[in-house]
Order: structure tokens, then C-alpha cells, then sequence
């Protein structure tokens, strides 16, 4: 529908995060040291950034939106919440750290990850149990490098992932997608909630499983 919402001027932003403080609705967030709109569908279009805003980088515009959704924010909120309002958890593309970091991209946990961001577009796609770093003394060289990570454990979180996941496949371009778990039997609920995530997103993307013994060897 079109609609009113806002607009972020990336070359007058500073970067200081005012904007995303004083988004209610979650709607903003920082990625590589520039604030973006991840979200149209938190936006309501009432402009509580806009006065936060000391470089006058935000605007309104009419254009074609996603329809706000009262309900999905609420539902953030609370998730937020529940996550102790950690600021970590704000989404944000990561600058190579050298030779010693592969990450890409923040949050890496799958339950904190929002489902729509910028660093998805394209991407090559890991999610990774969450052991598997650990196992494999490698792992950002033979796995996370070129890669967005996602990391989580479907037993210890409580969290059935395919639906968060369908999501992020279904709204992001996603070139292709790598599963990373052990051996364990309680880490193939990880990959199969991949597999479910991706017929329920309605797309055919390349995925690759690997799998870790306890002491990092890869099985195939």
C-alpha cells in the first residue's frame, strides 16, 4: 500500500544511534555504522526519530510500504524484553577483524537475528550448531569465512528454528545455505529445521550439510 514513512539519508547520517533509541517500534537499526529502516512493517509512520535526529538525515516520504503491523512489534517487544533488553542484540554488518574473525555480521545467535537485514541479501547462508566452533579449532577459516552466521541449538534454546528460518529465507535474497552440526543425535534438529524451513519458504536454494565428530573431524 502506499503509505507515509520514513526516510534515511545515508550520507547525512553520523551515526550516533539517536534515531534507533528513540524508534519504539524497533523499526531502525545500525549497521556498519550507518542507521537503516530494517523493517517497513514496524514503521508506523508517526516520526518519533525524526527531532532525535541532530543532522536532519531522516524524512518522511509516500511510497509503496509493507502495511504497519501493530501485532509483529508487540511480539518484538516482548522478545525483547525476554532478552533483557540486551543492547547486543542490535542488528549490525561487522567489519573484518583479520586473520583471527571471519564474523560478518551481529547478532549471530538465530533467536536474536532479525529476519530481514541488509547483510542477507546475497548471502551465503551458515547456520551452525552452536558446539561446532568450539569442536573444530578452524572453524571461522573453513567455515564462517565469505559467510553470514547464524548459530543456535534447537535443545538448549527450546526453539523450534524452521519458522524464523522460513522467514528469513522467504523475505531475503539467499544465494545458498550451509549446515554446520555434530554428530550428536540432538543436533539434527537443527538440520531439519532447515529442510522445513526451506519447503516452507516456497524456494530451491542449494544446501550443503556437514557434519562434526566431538573432536572437530568432518564426517562429510
Amino acid at each position: 500500500m502506499i503509505r507515509r514513512i520514513i526516510k534515511i539519508d545515508s550520507e547525512k547520517c553520523n551515526g550516533c544511534g539517536a534515531c534507533a533509541s528513540a524508534c519504539h517500534e524497533g523499526a531502525i537499526g545500525m549497521i556498519d555504522g550507518k542507521a537503516y529502516l530494517l523493517r517497513e512493517d514496524y514503521c508506523d509512520g508517526l516520526g518519533d526519530c525524526l527531532p532525535a535526529c541532530p543532522t536532519g538525515a531522516i524524512s518522511f516520504e509516500q511510497r509503496e510500504a509493507a502495511v504497519y503491523d501493530e501485532a509483529a512489534v508487540q511480539a518484538a517487544k516482548a522478545q525483547r524484553a525476554g532478552a533483557s533488553g540486551c543492547p547486543g542484540a542490535q542488528a549490525r554488518a561487522v567489519a573484518p577483524g583479520g586473520a583471527a574473525s571471519a564474523l560478518a555480521q551481529w547478532p549471530v545467535q538465530l533467536k536474536l537475528t532479525p529476519v530481514r537485514a541488509p547483510y542477507f541479501h546475497g548471502a551465503d547462508l551458515l547456520i551452525a550448531a552452536d558446539c561446532a566452533a568450539y569442536a573444530h579449532g578452524d572453524f571461522h577459516n573453513t567455515f564462517m569465512r565469505g559467510r553470514i552466521t547464524l548459530i543456535g541449538c534447537p535443545k538448549l534454546d527450546g526453539i523450534d528454528y524452521a519458522g524464523k528460518l522460513a522467514q528469513i529465507i522467504a523475505e531475503n535474497d539467499i544465494a545458498r545455505i550451509t549446515v554446520v552440526r555434530m554428530e550428536v543425535p540432538c543436533c539434527g534438529g537443527m538440520e531439519h529445521a532447515v529442510r522445513r524451513a526451506l519447503q516452507a519458504s516456497g524456494k530451491q536454494l542449494p544446501l550443503a550439510v556437514v557434519t562434526l565428530t566431538t573432536n572437530g573431524t568432518v564426517l562429510r
